[in-house]
């Protein structure tokens, strides 16, 4: 095995000192003065140096998961065949697209073995561009190509520094939401900061480089900061256009680059239907961003070849439904509170039945059924009744896909993020029910005038989208940990927004009775240079520490494993074996697979599933049959799944696959009474015996003290 090393709609805000206020020098038919030219140096000035420092932070965060990289696995100094090991799993199968289109005699005949895959699983040809998100391992293979530096730098060292230069444009994306939403680059500084600092819950790309959520997040981030810009207020009908084109363009690179995008815009598009519902965001600007988000995934669409579980989307069926419901119920933001509260009622249950509809009618239609699994995995996993599927389960008792463990807090409290955020999350919670509660109400406008300053200019549209966002990716990261990384990125850049924002304090020195314009100034800079200081002090000698400390790849039974079999097997051999290492022998060797880890394709499922009988009780010349039927010639055997102990009893490989074919548990402990003895002993274990009813059909080929590899006989 491998080793490795240890915001509500406010209608007015004061200036802040870094950037003029969205309202400051309007006139009441809304147009904008100029500044004074003495204000406007400031602002250049401001704008230069914030700047300036964002991209030294981006650059600086790159260099940075680079090092760590480079120190973790010595990757300059290793093998071709061991850096190819180190893209684990999936990562390795996207990667090994990249490469064959490197090699490739030419471009159009690379592009041509994508579209005509039949490698990637035996006895089918597939389209990959249809099937996977990997029109960015083709761009950057392309690009590796025309451009001229062959001679300076390794195809494998341009993939990786391209998903380094990345993370620069994430970090100085989530810096840039920061500013906008504080009016103070001070806020995007700490947003950065503590991006850096919560490094092991905020990304994992130094170790999991090719995974599709590396390449799309940072588009994710643009796209944030854009919608942020956007939601302002006085924006000029050319500065608007440029925005929702800066939208549109995140949008369909982070759409293009992963494959959950649908499920990330949709809690996206929940979020901007709550605050319309609300009143608390201006209904044609988020028209146009259900717009946009319809339009993107369907430009995907197309250039995925109509991949039918684009348009069986959920997210598709949901924003149209909304706006064929708000077509049909025109006056809803109109009554008083009671009337307005039945037709919000009305509203949601129309948009939710016509979703249900729509997709239900479009699935039908297309025949969809590629994500059911995940609708499985959802209803089991919030206890909507105990499922045997063996798909679910598999997700189930995978650690990433439990809930967000307790430590995560603690150590995102070490930053001090995670207090800062609870404070800010509970104040503008509290502020976003009040101006919520008076816009449906629709009453004493007048009469609280100057209560609602008070209370609604801490929740500008802007900010009471990031506070909805940040609550909703909350809920999905605390229920699925894999998705923490969409929430704890967000939170650096709201908790840093709260701490610099001049409404904020506002707010709460009114409510102490203690407001001043200038004690708001003081401690709108004074409490975030004190905690920037705090976390320069307690953890500059950590990851200063963590740069120094020099580790390297170990993993010498597969790297005998892959070069095994590049030396003694045929180019067209067939192999079968577990979905996470046949997508690192695809990668390394070439060869043929029957079966891999994407696994967004009901067949691909079935497949798998019937693959993996090779660690249940099943007898020798049934798994012959399942294994001849894909084309295998030769299958491997995996003692850490035969024998696995990192799962606990009901959540092995070998366990869910018993449970699966109605079998009983092996080990002490509680089986359902339905579950029968095999009459079979465990294969991957009988066949180690060499008993006659095995030999006959398997010939051990290759063993080491991780792999045996077996030859399969071809009978007539």
């Amino acid at each position: 095995m491998t080793t490795v090393r240890q915001r509500r709609v406010g209608k007015g805000t004061e200036a802040a000192e870094d950037q003029p206020s969205e309202e400051t020098n309007v006139k009441p038919d809304g147009r904008i003065l100029p500044d004074p030219p003495g204000r406007r140096l400031w602002n250049i000035l401001s704008i230069t140096v914030g700047g300036i420092v964002a991209i030294s932070l981006g650059l600086l965060t790159s260099v940075y998961v680079a090092t760590l990289h480079e120190n973790d696995l010595w990757f300059s100094n290793i093998k071709e065949v061991e850096r190819e090991i180190s893209f684990r799993t999936e990562c390795g199968l996207y990667y090994s697209y990249y490469k064959q289109m490197i090699q490739a005699a030419s471009i159009q005949q690379g592009l041509h073995g994508l579209v005509y895959d039949n490698k990637t699983e035996s006895v089918r040809t597939i389209n990959i561009l249809e099937r996977m998100n990997v029109y960015q391992e083709v761009f950057l293979s392309i690009l590796y190509r025309i451009l001229p530096i062959q001679q300076y730098l390794e195809p494998v060292y341009f993939y990786i520094y391209t998903l380094f230069g990345l993370q620069a444009v994430y970090v100085i994306a989530l810096y840039v939401t920061s500013w906008l939403l504080s009016g103070t680059w001070l806020s995007g500084l700490l947003a950065a900061c503590w991006y850096i600092t919560n490094r092991v819950d905020t990304t994992r790309v130094e170790f999991t480089i090719p995974l599709r959520e590396n390449w799309a997040l940072p588009f994710f981030a643009v796209q944030i900061a854009a919608i942020t810009y956007l939601l302002r207020t006085h924006l000029q009908p050319a500065q608007e256009r440029l925005t929702l084109m800066a939208v549109f363009i995140a949008t369909f690179l982070f759409s293009l680059t992963w494959q959950f995008n649908q499920f990330m815009m949709l809690i996206q598009a929940l979020a901007l239907f709550i605050l319309d519902c609300l009143d608390m965001l201006p209904t044609a600007k988020v028209t146009w961003l259900y717009i946009i988000q319809i339009s993107g995934l369907l430009l995907v669409c197309v250039l995925q070849f109509f991949n039918s579980m684009i348009l069986g989307s959920l997210l598709i069926s949901f924003n149209v439904s909304v706006l064929i419901a708000r077509a049909i119920q025109k006056n809803l933001k109109k009554g008083s509170l009671l009337n307005r509260l039945g037709k919000l009622i009305l509203h949601v249950l129309l948009v939710l039945c016509l979703t249900l509809l729509i997709n239900k009618f479009i699935k039908k239609i297309l025949n969809l059924e590629s994500d059911e699994h995940i609708f499985k995995f959802l209803k089991a996993k919030f206890g909507f009744g105990a499922t045997r599927d063996f798909d679910a389960n598999l997700y189930l008792c995978e650690e990433a896909f439990g809930l967000l463990p307790l430590n995560t807090f603690s150590r995102l409290s070490s930053t001090l993020l995670f207090y800062v955020y609870g404070f800010i999350l509970f104040l503008l919670t509290v502020a976003a029910v009040i101006v919520a509660f008076r816009n449906l109400s629709g009453s004493n406008q007048v009469q609280f005038k100057e209560k609602k300053e008070e209370y609604t200019v801490t929740l500008k549209p802007d900010a009471a989208y990031s506070l909805v966002h940040t609550v909703l990716f909350g809920c999905l990261a605390l229920s699925t940990m894999r998705m923490k990384y969409l929430w704890t990125s967000h939170m650096c850049v709201f908790a840093s927004f709260g701490l610099c924002s001049a409404e904020v304090w506002k707010l709460i020195l009114k409510c102490l009775h203690l407001y001043t314009s200038q004690r708001t100034q003081v401690i709108k800079y004074s409490i975030p240079i004190i905690t920037l200081l705090y976390i320069s002090f307690k953890f500059w000698p950590g990851i200063m520490d963590e740069l120094s400390e020099l580790r390297e790849f170990y993993d010498p039974d597969t790297v005998e494993l892959m070069n095994w079999i590049k030396s003694n097997t045929p180019n067209t051999a067939v192999f079968a074996g577990s979905m996470q290492l046949l997508a690192g022998v695809k990668l390394c060797t070439g060869r043929t697979l029957t079966n891999h880890p994407h696994y967004e394709d009901k067949n691909l499922r079935e497949r798998t599933k019937q693959i993996y009988q090779i660690y249940a009780k099943r007898s020798p010349s049934d798994v012959y049959g399942i294994l001849r039927s894909f084309g295998t010639d030769y299958v491997i055997l995996e003692d850490s799944i035969c024998y696995e102990r990192r799962h606990s009893r009901g959540c092995r490989l070998r366990d869910l696959l018993d449970i699966a074919n109605g079998h009983i548990m092996d080990g002490l402990g509680e089986n359902e009474p339905d579950l029968k003895p095999s009459v079979y002993p465990r294969f991957c274990e009988e066949i180690k015996k060499n008993l006659p009813s095995y030999t006959t059909h398997f010939t051990r080929v290759f063993q080491n003290k991780t792999f045996h590899v077996y030859k399969l006989a071809k009978h007539k």
